[in-house]
């Protein structure tokens, strides 16, 4: 099998825009970077919107709710058509309480953009920042 460095470093630029974008809670921003097509489906929270309407509408609620949330990256895996991000977000539940939890992304591209966002997390058992 031969990688393509460059369409590599392509997928790594994308999803470095893509996180900077959801760390500067920029809709518009992590919109254009969405395939029309666009899935996102958080498994650990049984979550799941179908096409780019329907997920920058879930992605507007998730910003609304946690209006501090930030993530910070652990590694990102690259190749022409998928990535991998291995992340800790960081954030003020509605009750008060600062947590924090690790998780994964998985990222399957078409046409230079994200074509899934699957998440798997331990934000069912986050961890007390305080």
């Amino acid at each position: 099998m031969v990688c393509d460095a460059a369409a590599m470093d392509d997928t790594r630029a994308l999803i470095e825009r893509y996180n900077a974008a959801w760390n500067a809670h920029d809709l518009d921003a992590i919109d254009a970077l969405h395939h029309p097509d666009v899935v996102f489906e958080n498994h650990t929270a049984g979550e799941r919107a179908n096409g780019a309407a329907a997920v920058r509408e879930h992605i507007a609620g998730i910003l609304a709710r946690y209006p501090d949330l930030a993530f910070t990256g652990r590694s990102l895996h690259a190749a022409p058509d998928f990535a991998v991000s291995e992340w800790t977000a960081r954030t003020t539940l509605p009750d008060g309480r600062r947590v924090e939890w690790d998780g994964v992304d998985v990222f399957p591209l078409r046409d230079g953009l994200i074509l899934r966002k699957d998440v798997y997390s331990t934000s069912a058992t986050p961890r007390p920042l305080d």
